[in-house]
């Protein structure tokens, strides 16, 4: 709604954007990202979500009513904005110690210590690249700030990246760019957290894990390129804890996963890039945003009969308020994700099963009672759209979700089969899988080529860090 007031505000138009008690914070950060310091709000006490129609009556008519008539008929707040130190601005000179106190006094890094951004090692990552240094790939929000070349060597550096995944980054920044993937979502109240998919032949090149410990940190490429995801968040989105990261619990960064191409190949699979619509071979990233998973243990089996039933119970136990993207918000925008260990993608494929049958398996048999679907739309997360007759009435959702009025009818949790994104992944000799819940619209799927220089960069010195570029 703060974008709505801004509009009004620019148009000559008084407004006054109702805020919960919780949000006013953030909403002070967002009205500077938008570009207007003084949007006026009119707080509502506590949270509507958990007050009865009589708690929340007095508190509308006895709190907010007042702000909001203040905020029509008075004049804004004058307002004050800080200016911010230019790209290649020296913001510090020090030690390490004393580089990362400032940093993290001045909420620059995640709380682990950062690798001092000093301009000796930006440079270095410039050259493993043909992009001009100032060149905009878009503009971020919430603090409507250009991301550049610059800045992503800024935040490579700080995390610890080598200067030959600068490729990988850009990549990565043009994907949250995108308004396909929209990165203002990454505050909001889930605290969903992005999950980088890796594919293509720079897996192997620049020693990404794509075997066992998949998701654990403690291999360079997957770690550090999943640290500057988040870093490049604080740092130049603009999101930070206590201000308009306003994630109710929060997750931390994740590493990057990369698919095992190689059983991919061997099962006469397509990789993920191409479900996202690159070819095979590729070097690609794609991104989207989790609350959370779940690991699936000891998928045994056979034959993919005895197999699947397991897998499609534990997709279903992962989503509950999520299908408001199927149904609601964001129509038809949920994208469930299950890493396929390489035992379990072997036995399923060994029984001439190809990618396009498992997704059609679990679009079958994934599925809640049309009563508990309706239910967890009207009684538990309060959403208007609720009623799947209703819906497939007016043509707003596939007729799969009403095909009778028996209220133990199953309903699927997808729009269609291709929703389900399968990377086949982790350690070759388990038979296990884990599933994702998808944020929805709020972190939507997008991926991006990866452009690998042309020319080969130079030879690459380590200077000691004395000082610092800004972010």
């Amino acid at each position: 709604m703060l974008r709505a007031s801004a509009a009004a505000e620019e148009a000559g138009i008084p407004s006054s954007t109702l805020v919960c008690e919780g949000f006013l914070g953030l909403a002070a950060s967002t009205s500077v990202g938008l570009g207007m310091p003084n949007i006026p709000v009119a707080m509502v006490p506590g949270h509507t979500g958990v007050q009865s129609k009589d708690e929340l009556r007095r508190n509308i008519l006895g709190v907010t009513m007042d702000n909001v008539v203040k905020n029509l008929l008075g004049e804004p707040a004058k307002a004050s904005e800080e200016k911010e130190p230019g790209a290649r601005d020296i913001i510090f000179r020090g030690g390490f110690d004393e580089v990362n106190r400032y940093f993290y006094e001045h909420e620059l890094s995640d709380g682990l210590p950062i690798v001092p951004p000093t301009r000796e090692r930006v440079e270095q990552f410039l050259r493993c690249t043909d992009r001009d240094s100032d060149e905009v790939l878009g503009i971020v929000l919430p603090d409507n700030r250009a991301a550049t070349i610059w800045s992503i060597a800024v935040n490579g550096v700080m995390a610890g990246c080598r200067p030959e995944y600068m490729p990988v980054l850009i990549a990565l920044v043009e994907a949250m760019a995108d308004p396909y993937y929209g990165v203002e979502h990454s505050g909001n109240t889930p605290g969903g957290e992005t999950l980088i998919v890796l594919n293509g032949p720079i897996i192997k090149e620049l020693g990404f894990n794509y075997t066992q410990g998949v998701m654990r940190d403690g291999f360079l490429p997957n770690t550090s390129v999943g640290r500057f995801w988040r870093l490049y968040l604080r740092n130049v989105a603009g999101f930070l804890p206590h201000k308009n990261d306003k994630a109710t619990f929060g997750n931390t960064w994740r590493v990057v996963v990369a698919e095992n191409e190689d059983v991919v190949k061997e099962l006469g699979w397509e990789p993920n890039s191409v479900d996202m619509g690159y070819a095979a071979g590729d070097n690609t990233v794609t991104i989207s945003r989790f609350t959370g998973g779940n690991h699936i243990s000891s998928l045994s089996g056979s034959t993919p009969e005895e197999m699947m039933p397991y897998l499609a119970d534990g997709v279903v136990r992962q989503y509950s308020w999520q299908i408001m993207f199927t149904v609601g918000q964001g129509m038809g925008t949920l994208r469930p994700l299950i890493l396929l260990g390489p035992i379990i993608a072997r036995t399923i494929a060994g029984w001439g099963w190809s990618k396009q049958d498992l997704k059609r398996y679990l679009y079958d048999h994934a599925r809640l009672p049309a009563h508990q679907y309706e239910r967890i739309l009207r009684d538990w997360t309060m959403k208007p759209t609720w009623s799947l007759e209703e819906e497939v009435r007016l043509g707003r959702v596939p007729k799969v979700f009403f095909e009778g009025s028996d209220p133990n009818r199953m309903v699927p949790l997808v729009w269609d089969p291709d929703d389900y994104m399968i990377v086949v992944t982790g350690d070759p000799a388990r038979n296990s899988a884990y599933v994702f819940a998808h944020n929805g619209v709020l972190g939507y799927p997008v991926a991006k080529k990866i452009d690998k220089p042309r020319r080969a960069p130079g030879k690459q010195t380590q200077k000691k860090a004395e000082h610092v570029t800004a972010s």
